[in-house]
């Protein structure tokens, strides 16, 4: 009788982690700040606070913001400060920045949280493949708090991954 297949990579000791298991389903939106200003390209302060104290901040709720700004107006970090405001009882999570900084706050601030200690001489795959749009800076930060706890790093799937780092 021929021998058995065997899945190697189900027997091996590799350790996978998938980021896309982190993902947060919550909506992130793109606020732009210049939407408050008259003629969208000058912040009249007394204008602006009354287009904010107005605003349908409920909206936001339980939303992941990025407070931007389109026009080429200077806008005071006050302003940023005033929205932030109306917008703490309603947004999960309000940054300056772009959606793509956003999302790099994000998972930052989830990675950070995570108990890397089972991970201690372990062989880890950072798998690579995922449906969701996870920041290439996730990966880096996972890879710098793996480096000194794990017994090697790769990247990629077990039957086909990238060699990182391996301890000597």
């Amino acid at each position: 009788m021929p021998d058995e297949i065997k899945n190697r990579v189900a027997e091996s000791s590799l350790v996978t982690i998938d980021l896309e298991n982190f993902y947060p389903i919550e909506n992130r939106v793109e606020l732009d700040i210049s939407e408050f200003l008259f003629e969208g390209i000058i912040l009249k302060e007394k204008d602006f606070r009354a287009s904010v104290k107005t605003y349908n901040w409920a909206q936001y709720q339980d939303q992941y913001i990025a407070l931007t700004n389109t026009s080429e107006a200077i806008i005071p970090a006050w302003a940023f400060m005033l929205i932030t405001v109306q917008l703490t009882p309603f947004a999960k999570k309000i940054v300056i920045g772009n959606l793509e900084q956003l999302e790099n706050q994000i998972f930052s601030e989830i990675i950070l949280k995570l108990d890397f200690s089972k991970y201690n001489d372990k062989r880890v795959i950072i798998k690579g493949c995922s449906n969701k749009p996870i920041p290439k800076n996730a990966f880096i930060q996972v890879t710098q708090l793996l480096q000194p706890i794990a017994k090697s790093i790769m990247y990629g799937e077990a039957c086909s991954s990238v060699p990182l780092f391996k301890k000597k």
